[in-house]
C-alpha cells in the first residue's frame, strides 16, 4: 500500500449534551487535534462510545470527522465494526462514501465465531470497500482473539487489509506479527506500550491518552519513527501516570473525566451502562492530570 495511515491517531471520545451526541463539540475536539500534529483521527471506537450509539448516529460522527479533516494533513480512520457481518459492511460502505481514508473493525463479539469464521467476516468487509481495513483485536472486551495465523492469511489474501490494532496488551505478539510479516503495520492499541511497541518495529498507536496530550503522543511516535528512541521513550516515561490512571475504570469513562476536568468538554456525560468515576477515581484522575500542562489548538 503506497502511503499507509500509521503514525499518531486518536480514538475520540464522543461528547454527549442533554442526551445528544453535540457535533460542534465533537468539531472543535477534532481540531485541536489537528492543531496539535496528529496523523488521523478514529472516530466511533470503543473511545467513541460506538457500543451505545444508534447507527444514525455512528454514521453522523463519521461525517463530522470526515468534514473537519478535509483539507488538513489528518487523515479519518473510521471505526466500522459489529458482530453482524452485514452491519459492519454498511458501515463500512458508509464510511468509504463518506470519504474516510481508510476503516477501522473490530473483532466481532460475543457470539464467539471460529477462526474461519473471523476470516471470512473481515473478507466480507474488505471486499465490500476499497479503502484500507485494520483489523482491531481487543479480546480483553470481545472474548476472542484473532490468531496471528488468520491474520496472516487476511493480509496475504485480502489486498486492502494492510494493518492490525494490536491491544492483546502483549508484546510477544507484536515481536511476533513483525517477524513473520514486516509489511503489516502493526498499530499499538493500548498507550501503556506504544513506545516498546514502536521500539520493535510498531507503526503507530491509536492513543486513548492523545484526547487529552495529543501534542506527547505525536511526538513520541514521531520520535520513534525517526529512529530518536531515547527521546521517545523519555515522553513515555512522562505519561506513565496518566497512562495508568486512564484505565482505573473502563475506558472511555477516565479520559472523559480527564478531560471534563482539563476544560475541554463541556459536560462530563455518558450513554448507560457507562456512568461517571466513583469520587475516589474522581479525585485520583484530578491530581495526576494537574501534573500536564494541556494544549490548546
Amino acid at each position: 500500500m503506497s502511503n499507509p495511515i500509521i503514525g499518531a491517531m486518536t480514538a475520540l471520545v464522543t461528547p454527549f449534551k442533554n442526551g445528544k451526541v453535540d457535533h460542534e463539540q465533537y468539531a472543535k475536539l477534532i481540531q485541536r487535534q489537528i492543531g496539535n500534529g496528529i496523523d488521523a483521527v478514529v472516530p466511533v471506537g470503543t473511545t467513541g462510545e460506538s457500543a451505545t450509539l444508534t447507527h444514525s448516529e455512528h454514521k453522523e460522527c463519521i461525517e463530522t470527522a470526515v468534514h473537519v479533516c478535509k483539507g488538513t494533513n489528518a487523515r479519518v480512520v473510521a471505526g466500522a465494526g459489529s458482530n453482524s457481518t452485514l452491519e459492519a459492511v454498511d458501515l463500512a460502505q458508509f464510511a468509504q462514501k463518506a470519504g474516510a481514508d481508510a476503516i477501522l473493525s473490530v473483532c466481532p463479539y460475543y457470539n464467539k465465531p471460529t477462526q474461519e469464521g473471523i476470516f471470512q467476516h473481515y473478507k466480507a468487509i474488505a471486499e465490500s470497500v476499497e479503502i484500507p481495513v485494520m483489523l482491531y483485536n481487543v479480546p480483553g472486551r470481545t472474548a476472542l482473539d484473532i490468531a496471528p495465523d488468520t491474520v496472516f492469511r487476511l493480509f496475504d489474501e485480502v489486498p486492502n487489509v494492510y494493518a492490525v490494532k494490536e491491544a492483546t496488551g502483549s508484546m510477544e505478539r507484536t515481536l511476533l506479527l513483525k517477524a513473520k510479516r514486516p509489511a503489516l503495520a502493526v498499530i499499538s492499541g493500548d498507550d501503556a506500550i506504544n513506545y516498546p511497541i514502536m521500539a520493535t518495529g510498531g507503526n503507530g498507536c491509536i492513543s486513548v491518552t492523545s484526547n487529552l496530550l495529543p501534542n506527547l503522543i505525536t511526538d513520541l511516535i514521531h520520535s520513534a519513527q525517526e529512529g530518536d528512541f531515547a527521546s521517545s521513550k523519555a515522553i513515555s516515561d512522562r505519561l506513565y501516570d496518566l497512562n495508568k490512571v486512564l484505565f482505573v475504570e473502563s475506558n472511555p469513562i477516565p479520559i472523559k473525566a480527564a478531560m471534563y476536568l482539563a476544560g475541554l468538554i463541556d459536560t462530563l456525560e455518558y450513554r448507560l451502562p457507562l456512568t461517571p468515576p466513583s469520587a475516589e477515581h474522581m479525585r485520583l484522575i484530578e491530581t495526576v492530570v494537574k501534573q500536564y500542562e494541556i494544549p490548546e489548538a
